[in-house]
């Protein structure tokens, strides 16, 4: 995720530019200098991380403000936490949906629209149109994203496990979220015919399934399974480590207060909602320290008229909104 920062200053037309790069292992430089069209759809990736992690995670305590660090992560995204599973999960689905879309945009030139389903079509809609390349996304997407796997800079072998079982969870909750999308066509649009394809769900739904798989997620240990080492759930011993489930070798801290060792920003200071019941709330939010309340002026356009032809005039109207911030 590294790459968010400086792979968007690059031009990606010489394999020199892969050096350029911080934090990328050798199999990822092998890949970069091989497939120089596809890093402007993993740094776009890397960039689409971040942002929707930290909007995903606006209403929590840990709000994702961390990963802005990329690649030097703290305490709370290199030790194995459920923090970490989460972005390992969202960052490979996010790198192999932005390479499916960009084949079907026509953005990669070494790839095309995905296949026509196998699935027989309605008698009201035929197959058509450009569906996302989600095979060719999957296949370079998990090569990119695990192959920091394989080196040691990315922990003991159980927080590799760790990582490579969660990023095959992102990807696996990004193929479910392949649904038929279609067009119509006919007279004044009465859609007596339809054409359609097989797209991707934007990455923020993806995202909003994951956190519910987060705040699920299971602790394991790493330990002997028979004559080799596996990830099995360190409280219940009697049953394997589910493949749709986040996995975390930690446990993390409450992220009330600040405390760098544990990666912990703290609450203070942090916006809350005086009539939620939920994450956000601020009883939650503030953890029970209480919160100070402040008045704030918005101006934003109001009044807005449409003219023939062809513009728009508003006029700006101020109103006072009422804030909570924790102490």
């Amino acid at each position: 995720m590294g790459l968010a920062l400086n792979g968007s200053r690059v031009g990606w037309n010489q394999t020199q530019h892969c050096k350029l790069l911080e934090g990328l292992v050798p199999d990822q430089l092998q890949l970069c200098r091989r497939n120089l069209e596809l890093m402007p759809s993993i740094v776009q990736a890397a960039q689409e991380t971040k942002s929707v992690c930290q909007k995903t995670f606006s209403d929590m305590r840990w709000n994702c403000s961390s990963i802005r660090l990329a690649p030097a992560f703290g305490p709370d995204l290199s030790k194995g936490t459920r923090e970490s599973a989460f972005v390992y999960a969202l960052a490979a689905a996010t790198v192999s949906h932005s390479i499916a879309q960009a084949c079907a945009s026509g953005e990669l030139p070494i790839c095309s629209c995905g296949s026509f389903p196998a699935e027989v079509p309605g008698p009201d809609f035929k197959w058509g149109g450009c569906g996302d390349n989600l095979r060719y996304g999957l296949q370079m997407g998990s090569a990119f994203a695990d192959g920091s796997m394989k080196s040691s800079r990315s922990g003991t072998q159980a927080t590799r496990l760790m990582h490579l079982h969660n990023s095959a969870v992102g990807r696996q909750v990004l193929m479910d979220s392949l649904e038929t999308k279609c067009k119509c066509h006919g007279m004044s649009g009465s859609c007596s015919v339809k054409t359609c394809w097989k797209g991707l769900l934007d990455v923020g739904e993806i995202a909003a399934d994951l956190k519910a798989k987060y705040l699920a997620a299971t602790k394991v240990t790493h330990r002997y399974v028979g004559t080799r080492k596996q990830l099995v759930p360190r409280e219940l011993d009697i049953r394997p480590v589910q493949e749709t489930e986040l996995v975390y070798l930690v446990s993390s801290p409450d992220y009330c207060t600040k405390n760098p060792q544990l990666g912990s920003l703290g609450t203070q200071d942090r916006q809350c909602n005086k009539t939620s019941v939920s994450s956000d709330s601020c009883n939650l939010m503030c953890c029970g320290r209480g919160y100070n309340a402040y008045t704030e002026i918005v101006v934003e356009r109001c009044h807005c008229k449409y003219h023939w032809c062809c513009y728009v005039t508003c006029k700006k109207c101020e109103r006072t909104v009422e804030r909570y911030v924790c102490k």
